[in-house]
C-alpha cells in the first residue's frame, strides 16, 4: 500500500514536472518595459476603502497556485482582439486535478463542472463600464506586468479588487506616470 502511494506520488510528481516544463517552453518571456521611477503602485492601491470581494462558485488561491511556479497567462489567455483575460477551462483545471485533491469539497464541485462540460461560472473583479474601451494587449505589449494594476495576487488566499484602475484617476494616474497619451479619445469614442 506504501508503495502504490510513492508510485501515484512520483507519478504526480513527473506530470507536474512535465507541464510547467512544457510551459516555461511553449509560453515566451514577455519583455518588459522598464517602469517609470515615478511609477508609485500604492498610489493605485485603495486607501481606506474596501472594495467588495465576490464569493465565487469554487474556492480558489491564487497564492497558492502561484507559489507552485504558475504564470499568470498560464490560466489566463487573452485571444483576438485581445481585450478581455479569459478564464481558463474547466479542462485546464482538471489536468492537474484529475489526481490533485480530487477528494476535497471543490475539486469535486469542480469535476461536476467537467463532466457536464459546463465553464466554471466565475465572477469577474474587474469590470470597466461599457463607455469605456481598453484592451488588455496594449497594456501588454507595452510590457506592463499584471501586478501593476492587479496588486500582490501572489499573496491573495482570495481574489479582490486591490487596485482603482478601473477608476478614471487610476487610468489617467498610470498614463502620466508612463508618459503616454491621456486624452479622452484614449479610453472613451
Amino acid at each position: 500500500m506504501k508503495q502504490r502511494k510513492r508510485n501515484i506520488a512520483l507519478v504526480v510528481t513527473v506530470q507536474a514536472a512535465a507541464a510547467f516544463l512544457f510551459i516555461a517552453v511553449a509560453l515566451p518571456a514577455r519583455q518588459t518595459a522598464p517602469v517609470p521611477q515615478s511609477f508609485k503602485q500604492e498610489e493605485l492601491v485603495f486607501k481606506n476603502f474596501q472594495a467588495p470581494t465576490p464569493t465565487q462558485p469554487i474556492p480558489y488561491s491564487h497564492k497558492k497556485h502561484l507559489a507552485l511556479g504558475l504564470e499568470c497567462k498560464f490560466c489566463h489567455v487573452n485571444p483576438e482582439p485581445r481585450t478581455v483575460m479569459t478564464f481558463p477551462a474547466t479542462s485546464k483545471c482538471m489536468g492537474c486535478h484529475a489526481t490533485i485533491a480530487k477528494d476535497r469539497p471543490a475539486i469535486q464541485k469542480l469535476a461536476q463542472f467537467a463532466k457536464a462540460q459546463d465553464p466554471i461560472p466565475w465572477v469577474r473583479v474587474y469590470k470597466l463600464p461599457a463607455f469605456v474601451h481598453w484592451r488588455h494587449s496594449t497594456h501588454l505589449d507595452a510590457g506592463l506586468k499584471c501586478e501593476m494594476c492587479h496588486g500582490q495576487v501572489a499573496q491573495m488566499e482570495v481574489m479582490g479588487q486591490a487596485t482603482v484602475v478601473t477608476s478614471m484617476y487610476g487610468c489617467v494616474h498610470c498614463h502620466e506616470m508612463f508618459k503616454t497619451k491621456t486624452g479622452c479619445d484614449t479610453c472613451h469614442n
